[in-house]
């Protein structure tokens, strides 16, 4: 292959794990635009989101041995998979919120945020006592279908984030912009206390926009196990710090602007370890984060906000 067709399917690539990164980064974003938390947890909660996958893979018989699916098959199974895992990866997320950080909400300094970092561990270390420390392989259920685009080639698992990853913004977005939830979201986002004396459901709000952030990890790590075939306990730090750096570089609490930080920011890993080689991909990555928090903190697409009380 020329330089040219390499550097079309690095783009193509690329363009596959933003979307990946990008269904992460909107559960970083829409956390930290109604509390101003970054929930190291969420980090775990996408790695057992894999785990809890290939739980409901195995109660529907798949195994990392199973044939792939074709059809209604195929997308039957999706159909139920995916909502199931997004549920149980919600539910997670809820338990976190009410059970270890309801109650340091309204400590300041970094006592929630640290109290994140601790789930992310106890999360981590449960994945460890119960399913152990080997990586396990995940069912291929999606057929390995591949068409010619240009010079390039583009697999059905990578139209299958581009759509997924688009579908979901979309429905973000109009959930945060058009809908009453959305509203309160918005209310609780720019004044809690105000919003409270409006007779905005503070906990209620809160509770569902983890459930929704941890929902959208959920998809992630599917997506994840179809597009490596594997899951392992330690898949989460990576990830996970990469889907914040493009949360960070679109501008936290900004849907759109996740997005478009988890779309650069794949181009940059599938660019970055074709031209430089793979060591330098998470070098790039991280001195983008620094650069980023230290020259434009509201991030590419942000608005500079007053901070919270």
């Amino acid at each position: 292959m020329s330089v040219g067709e390499v550097l079309l399917q690095q783009v193509v690539n690329g363009v596959a794990l933003g979307m990946m990164y990008a269904l992460l980064a909107l559960g970083f974003t829409m956390v930290y635009g109604i509390i101003e938390l970054i929930n190291f947890a969420h980090f775990s909660v996408f790695m057992t989101g894999t785990f809890l996958g290939l739980m409901v893979l195995h109660l529907f018989g798949f195994t990392g041995s199973s044939a792939a699916l074709t059809g209604l098959p195929l997308v039957g199974m999706l159909l139920v998979i995916f909502p199931v895992t997004m549920a149980l990866t919600g539910m997670l997320g809820v338990l976190i919120e009410r059970i270890c950080l309801r109650p340091v909400r309204g400590i300041s300094g970094t006592a929630p945020m640290i109290t994140t970092i601790g789930v992310a561990f106890i999360l981590i270390n449960l994945v460890l006592m119960i399913w152990g420390p080997q990586s396990k392989p995940f069912p291929k259920i999606i057929p390995d279908r591949r068409w010619a685009w240009g010079n390039a080639e583009i697999t059905l698992s990578q139209v299958m984030l581009a759509v997924a990853g688009v579908t979901l913004m979309l429905g973000l977005n109009y959930l945060v912009r058009r809908t009453a939830l959305g509203k309160a979201m918005r209310a609780t986002a720019q004044d809690m206390d105000a919003a409270k004396m409006m007779g905005v459901d503070i906990d209620r709000v809160i509770v569902l926009t983890f459930f929704l952030g941890s929902a959208l990890a959920g998809a992630g790590s599917l997506f994840f196990g179809f597009y490596y075939g594997f899951t392992a306990f330690y898949i989460g730090y990576t990830t996970g710090l990469r889907a914040f750096t493009s949360a960070v570089l679109g501008g936290i609490g900004n849907v759109p602007g996740a997005v478009a930080g988890a779309l650069i920011i794949g181009l940059i890993q599938a660019l970055g370890g074709q031209i430089l080689g793979v060591k330098w991909t998470d070098v790039i990555i991280f001195s983008i984060l620094i650069t980023v928090m230290v020259f434009r903190p509201a991030g590419l697409f942000g608005m500079q906000a007053p901070q919270k009380a």
